[in-house]
């Protein structure tokens, strides 16, 4: 029997599929959108090779890891009738990680979230009426709370279906946690709601570069149109990671949803700037609250270049609500299951900032041992359900 994982080639599904090999025994299924059996285990290793030297890998692929080709939002995952039968017959618990966070796009919000996870609750839906499920663990967002402003939301005051939401994103997956809770309501479920995830805490290097980017080009403004005492709510992908894959796999967890942050301990924009001047040796930014209208309004006009000011401006244009919304996601419960809280931002944001600008927002993916390999970088740690860019 094994763990059926979707999104591990993604940002956190990989940080949750490394978890799972390297701290507990289980095989793992593992859905990966490819042409052929190469693709798909260069995908993987692109994926992993953050956290397994290729040895290990190797020996994971070999032992431990059973790879199914086939995209989330295609029928039966686009698999033949025995590959389908096969993967229900050998799921005892499923991790679903993948998402797409677009969030300029309802097409690709509605396709890869809604349709995506109908498929994945229908798999779980088969199995445990085949031999039962143990368990079923969503990933969803706090970005499900929809519009905030100065407030400490706690997990079961998050969803108000008569509150707007600030882009297709939040709202999919929104509705994704309500056709869980519909479609498997003898099921045991575990939903975890990261806030913005942002780096490890561990380690300066980091595959995902969508919010980096946003806070880099932030980072080098001598005036931000914020509020000094405003809280963001940012928490490591190593502490989101390490929660899901414990309360995953423990028997009992005193609750069905969890919140993955910082909680009421959310750093201040006062207290990150001060940090990341302090380690770079630069003076603090002035704060004007006062210009985030004009601000606004030139991202949106620097979003329509195509220049690397642009790309960021685009990202940030994207990012930009839930940086104003002083809004942060009570974590008592997560942080009383793991017994610690997530290490704050400050700790780790310059390393994690460095890192990037020293490699221009890429990560130094290394090739398929003996080989050029058959995937282009732009196309490493994609995958079905890749979690470009952090969550809310």
């Amino acid at each position: 029997m094994a763990i059926f994982l979707t999104g591990s080639t993604g940002y956190i599904g990989a940080h949750v599929a490394s978890l799972l090999l390297d701290r507990h025994t289980d095989r793992l299924n593992l859905l990966v959108r490819a042409k052929t059996e190469q693709e798909a285990n260069e995908r993987l290793w692109h994926a992993l090779q953050l956290h397994l030297d290729f040895p290990q890998f190797r020996d994971a692929l070999e032992t431990r890891v059973t790879v199914f080709r086939g995209d989330l939002t295609d029928p039966h995952f686009g698999l033949d009738l025995a590959d389908y039968t096969h993967l229900i017959g050998t799921t005892e618990s499923v991790v679903h990680c993948a998402a797409s966070l677009n969030r300029k796009s309802e097409k690709s919000c509605l396709n890869v979230n809604l349709r995506g996870t109908l498929e994945v609750a229908q798999l779980a839906r088969r199995a445990h009426d085949a031999h039962g499920l143990r368990r079923f663990s969503q990933v969803s967002t706090v970005a499900v709370a929809g519009h905030r402003s100065h407030e400490v939301v706690a997990e079961d005051a998050s969803i108000d279906w008569n509150r707007s939401d600030y882009d297709p994103y939040a709202r999919t997956k929104k509705f994704c946690e309500h056709m869980v809770r519909e479609l498997l309501p003898d099921v045991s479920r575990t939903v975890f709601r990261p806030s913005i995830v942002l780096g490890d805490s561990r380690r300066a290097e980091t595959t995902q570069f969508d919010m980096v980017r946003a806070f880099v080009f932030l980072a080098g403004l001598p005036v931000l149109p914020f509020r000094l005492s405003d809280r963001i709510d940012i928490v490591p992908v190593d502490y989101v990671a390490e929660s899901i894959v414990a309360l995953h796999q423990k028997p009992n967890p005193a609750h069905e949803i969890y919140h993955l942050s910082s909680g009421t301990r959310s750093e201040t924009f006062g207290q990150l700037t001060h940090a990341l001047a302090e380690s770079a040796g630069k003076m603090e930014p002035l704060f004007w609250p006062g210009l985030e209208g004009n601000f606004s309004a030139v991202v949106n006009w620097l979003s329509n270049s195509r220049s690397a000011i642009g790309r960021s401006a685009s990202l940030l244009k994207v990012f930009m609500p839930y940086l104003v919304w002083d809004t942060v996601f009570e974590n008592s419960r997560v942080v009383e299951e793991m017994g610690r809280a997530p290490e704050p931002f400050s700790k780790y944001c310059y390393p994690l900032l460095r890192f990037s600008r020293d490699h221009h927002f890429s990560y130094p993916y290394r090739p398929w041992p003996g080989s050029a390999g058959v995937l282009r970088e732009e196309t490493a740690a994609a995958g079905v359900g890749s979690a470009r860019g952090p969550h809310p």
